[in-house]
């Protein structure tokens, strides 16, 4: 098979540029190791910045997400038994988020990739990528006992962190940064009316919560809990007990509660890998960089790396220009970097670090007197949880 473009990942990220590219006549085949009902079936989070929206939109595949998504123009600090609200529509410009099921949101990629007659490639095994170096490398993979070659221009490395393109990079090429921290989030969804109608982000001295949805009948929960906790180790009723003694007493007296749909602990990591192109490789999302959760910028800032490719894309093949794809790397980190500040800052000032002496434990408590006593901090906070400009 030939194509112009090889998406390895058929995740939000991989589909949606093969969206955007086919939309500019521009030939992409996408790779998955899953199956779509695998890729579907996958809980994940749901907070667009609003530049991430306006990419759906573009794709064609924002109809579904404007009219079922919640708009939010803020959210709420719980601390101290108090709620401090942020108000993101008026510290960022008149901007806001989109709260929006990831899962909901890669089924109208693929519906909108099914429209198009879309190639996307399911149950694929030993992917190998060849010649990334030369002008034209080449994809094998492997279905059943036949091995199959794609022969392209480039190919995208949106495989995730444990995926194989990373790894095609030379070791005394790549630099890779990571910080682990000390804890998960064991995370709940519900078919339960959410607690409040924007999110609560809750800091406590038996650690960290959020109360979160998916819409007015699917709530998402999370607690904060130590990287030796298992699954096994929470039933229904001990999680909602220990939400409540971490939310203020009159969020805690209005929660609904109900039997999980789905349970599961995340740990946390911070991670970058660079450089972000390797010959005719380009990384993009979890395959070149992870953050907590905290700042809801995972899946916001593997669409930056989709919006830098997609216009890179467009100037090589519609203008001859190269611009875009030698600069990719350097921009896309710019803008990394300055998510996993955000996200670290968050996650920093918000859960209870088990090593933490009281002078840490002090910082803590003035950072926050300072978050809401300062307009300026507030515009900070803002303007980077609604998306920094890509």
């Amino acid at each position: 098979m030939k194509t112009q473009v090889c998406i390895i990942g058929g995740g939000p990220s991989g589909l949606m540029l093969s969206q955007l590219l086919h939309l500019k006549g521009i030939e992409t085949i996408v790779l998955e190791r899953q199956s779509r009902e695998y890729v579907l079936g996958r809980i994940r989070a749901g907070v667009l910045e609003h530049g991430f929206a306006k990419l759906m939109r573009e794709a064609e595949c924002g109809e579904r997400m404007d009219r079922e998504g919640e708009i939010h123009e803020g959210f709420y600090i719980a601390h101290d038994g108090i709620m401090d609200r942020v108000d993101l529509h008026k510290y960022s410009g008149g901007n806001s988020v989109v709260v929006y099921g990831q899962t909901e949101l890669t089924r109208d990629l693929y519906e909108a990739r099914d429209k198009m007659n879309g190639i996307v490639i399911h149950n694929v095994e030993d992917v190998k990528l060849h010649d990334l170096k030369a002008d034209k490398p080449h994809v094998t993979y492997r279905q059943g006992d036949e091995v199959k070659r794609i022969d392209c221009d480039y190919v995208i490395g949106a495989d995730g962190f444990h995926g194989v393109s990373r790894k095609s990079i030379p070791a005394d090429v790549l630099k890779e940064y990571e910080k682990v921290y000390p804890f998960g989030w064991l995370g709940v969804l519900s078919r339960t009316k959410p607690v409040n109608d924007e999110l609560i982000y809750a800091k406590h001295d038996r650690g960290f919560a959020l109360c979160s949805l998916r819409s007015q009948v699917l709530s998402r929960y999370y607690i904060q809990v130590p990287l030796t906790d298992n699954v096994e180790d929470w039933s229904d009723d001990a999680f909602w007990d220990e939400l409540k003694r971490r939310l203020p007493t009159e969020v805690a007296g209005r929660l609904e509660t109900g039997p999980s749909i789905e349970k599961s602990i995340a740990p946390l990591r911070s991670f970058v890998a660079e450089p972000m192109r390797y010959g005719n490789l380009f990384l993009a999302g979890d395959a070149a960089h992870i953050v907590p959760p905290t700042g809801a910028r995972g899946l916001n800032s593997a669409a930056s790396d989709i919006y830098y490719l997609y216009h890179a894309m467009m100037d090589h093949y519609l203008n001859g220009d190269d611009t875009g794809l030698e600069q990719y790397s350097q921009k896309a980190l710019a803008r990394v970097w300055k998510a996993q500040r955000f996200s670290w800052w968050m996650t920093t000032m918000l859960h209870t670090f088990p090593d933490n002496i009281e002078y840490d434990q002090r910082l803590q408590e003035i950072e926050m007197e300072y978050l809401f006593s300062s307009e300026a901090a507030q515009s900070s906070l803002a303007e980077n949880y609604v998306g920094l400009p890509f």
